[in-house]
């Protein structure tokens, strides 16, 4: 039987992976963060000394690369090569290394033979930058989660702030980062960010988490 695929795509910050998060506890299906796959990826580069932006070096490194996802008690783990890392992949540096390194059309084609895997055998709730247009172009309801750039960086402080990673950055320093990597993410060449022309859209500039979640129920269960 065909499994039920719901891709969520948006830039950084706009609060689709929040809301993967509950539209999958909701339904009762699994969760998968790709970015999660690419910020693994971005910490073997930088762990092994080359700068995710380095192309032929990166390319040399997937050979030697094994990124896994595991669900236990229904929360994802990322293992790379063997080691359960999914509590350090959420730094400032991991995360300007994963939209680096997304760029890269190898490791793209790596990292989506392992979503559609998972997309092929579960019930799935997908967020990322290109799930409803290049990974899953044929899943079965699409949504594209945006906010207003301001409202992005503010929720990214506090995101950082919680986490502990904020250090001496300030808002005028997250607001230009998300400024960077939507152009990264909307200018690559191989499977940009872009809103599928078939994907609704959920603006959440002025929506609680909550709020935006109830949206999307509404919708697939209205259809």
């Amino acid at each position: 039987m065909n499994k039920l695929n719901i891709a969520i795509d948006g830039p950084a910050g706009a609060g689709k992976s929040t809301i993967a998060k509950h539209v999958s506890e909701h339904l009762g299906i699994l969760y998968l963060d790709t970015g999660a796959m690419y910020r693994a990826m971005a910490l073997k580069a930088i762990r092994s000394g080359i700068d995710p932006n380095d192309k032929d070096s990166v390319e040399k490194l997937l050979p030697k690369t094994d990124i896994d996802i595991r669900y236990l008690n229904g929360k994802q783990h990322v293992i790379l090569d063997g080691e359960d890392v999914s509590d350090s992949l959420r730094t400032p540096e991991i995360s300007k290394g994963a939209s680096d390194i997304a760029v890269i059309p190898s490791v793209r084609i790596k990292m989506v033979e392992k979503q559609r895997e998972i997309a092929s055998k579960y019930d799935t709730v997908i967020d990322g930058r290109d799930i409803g247009s290049y990974v899953l172009p044929n899943a079965d309801f699409k949504f594209y989660v945006t906010a207003t750039v301001k409202v992005r960086a503010e929720r990214r402080m506090s995101e950082l702030s919680a986490a502990g990673n904020l250090g001496n950055r300030t808002f005028e320093n997250v607001y230009d980062e998300l400024i960077s990597r939507d152009k990264t993410d909307s200018t690559r060449e191989f499977a940009p960010l872009i809103k599928p022309p078939d994907s609704i859209l959920i603006d959440t500039t002025d929506l609680c988490v909550s709020e935006a979640v109830r949206l999307v129920l509404e919708y697939i269960k209205s259809h």
